[in-house]
């Protein structure tokens, strides 16, 4: 078995390729498969432990009231069935803001765009917003998939460190000099997951998200908010959204774009994600989507809108919460008695995730055979960055393994380490 799990996508350029893939564009070469994609099918092996896929429990979902919102959605099958418009279904887009306002984040139904989860709403922000060879800050580890998206627009990636209270926003001055010293253009925007961060778990300090709208303002960069986990907290909500306090600071007001989506709170099938954007880049971004998929599926918008009406999203987040609480508990709780101080980690306040680090010269991206073999399976921190991965770091879902199972997944590990130091 190959050690490393996410080879390059393609081995040579374009332009010295032979047959067909002669014709691919030029930005394809160098991009990546996701290295949680391609440990999907050792997933399926029998016995396997799986800490890798940040899926949420399927036995979470509210599947009656899911199917109670199909009904009624499809009882308006001559709109339900029928092309939609671009932006979204009127009535999904007023759910949503309403959604969004009793969160703290005051939205009107004309601020928001759908999408075809939140995932597009990264894609369709490059398209409109990055030229090849623009430069992007993003929080180092970050969401692979959006580092995937700015590899593909041809941009120049910065990593902005991250600690227990989020992206180090001291260090942002210092990594307009590295662009500065790479000969690359000053940053044009910031992407960041602000709460319970994949691949991190953290949540970033409110005295650290008013620092950074500050500095965005002044160097004229744009802000991208991604909040997909932003209600997967475990104990009450955190400091206000990034939006909602770009408010308060001067000339931050048009600089932040939020993301989220109804995949880790209702369900990732329904593919319903959405932008919240200050009203000079709908135009442009809606522009792009009609160019992509004409709109999100009406019949996917309809079903989350019938279901956000229904009033069941806050006891059905209830019980998610408290079921995520307990299998991150279980997984923190097991760390720490099999590894000790050789494993250094922050408990997430929410979210899906432990983001660890060996103390000792471990490469997890070796270490993964070893515990493949054994019948568990992670995600290597290397793929979460853009450059000078650290090679000690890996990722931990605990969302879909029950507590028992946990508890033998990290005896499994433990094992696979072993033989990692016997086979040095």
């Amino acid at each position: 078995m190959n050690a490393r799990i996410d080879p390059p996508l393609l081995d040579t350029p374009a332009r010295h390729a032979t047959g067909t893939t002669s014709h691919l564009a030029a930005r394809l070469h160098g991009l990546r498969s996701s290295a949680v994609r391609d440990l999907l099918a050792h997933a399926r092996a029998p016995g396997m432990i799986s800490f890798a896929g940040g899926l949420p429990a399927p036995e979470t979902f509210d599947v009656a009231g899911i199917r109670a919102a199909a009904d009624a959605a499809l009882g308006e099958a001559h709109t339900t069935l029928q092309y939609g418009t671009t932006d979204g279904q009127p009535t999904l887009r007023e759910a949503l803001a309403t959604l969004m306002t009793q969160r703290g984040c005051a939205a009107g139904a004309e601020d928001l765009i759908v999408t075809t989860g939140s995932q597009q709403g990264i894609d369709l922000l490059a398209r409109i917003l990055l030229d090849p060879g623009d430069t992007v800050i993003v929080e180092r580890p970050a969401y692979l998939a959006a580092l995937q998206v700015f590899a593909l627009s041809q941009a120049n990636v910065l990593g902005l460190e991250i600690d227990g209270d989020g992206a180090r926003t001291a260090r942002l001055d210092a990594l307009l000099d590295e662009a500065r010293a790479r000969g690359w253009r000053a940053p044009k925007l910031i992407y960041l997951v602000p709460e319970f961060g994949n691949p991190s778990g953290v949540r970033m300090s409110l005295a650290r998200r008013r620092e950074l709208l500050r500095w965005a303002a002044t160097n004229d960069v744009l802000v991208i908010e991604d909040a997909p986990y932003a209600e997967l907290h475990f104990d009450g909500p955190g400091p206000p959204a990034l939006r909602t306090l770009a408010g308060e600071v001067h000339g931050a007001g048009n600089r932040v774009v939020q993301l989220s989506t109804l995949s880790k709170t209702i369900a990732p099938a329904l593919r319903v994600g959405w932008i919240a954007a200050p009203a000079w880049l709908r135009g442009p971004a809606v522009l792009a989507k009609q160019s992509l998929d004409l709109h999100t599926s009406t019949l996917s918008q309809d079903i989350a809108a019938h279901y956000l009406r229904s009033g069941r999203l806050d006891a059905h987040l209830d019980s998610v919460r408290r079921h995520y609480a307990e299998r991150c508990d279980a997984l923190v709780c097991r760390l720490r008695e099999q590894f000790g101080d050789r494993l250094h980690f922050e408990p997430p306040p929410g979210g899906m995730f432990v983001w660890a680090r060996f103390e000792e010269p471990v490469d997890t991206a070796a270490l993964l055979p070893h515990a493949l073999e054994r019948g568990v399976m992670y995600v290597p921190g290397e793929a979460f960055y853009a450059e000078r991965p650290d090679t000690r770091t890996l990722r931990l879902a605990f969302a879909t393994v029950d507590p028992d199972r946990i508890s033998e997944g990290v005896t499994r590990l433990a094992a696979a380490l072993q033989a990692y130091g016997r086979s040095r």
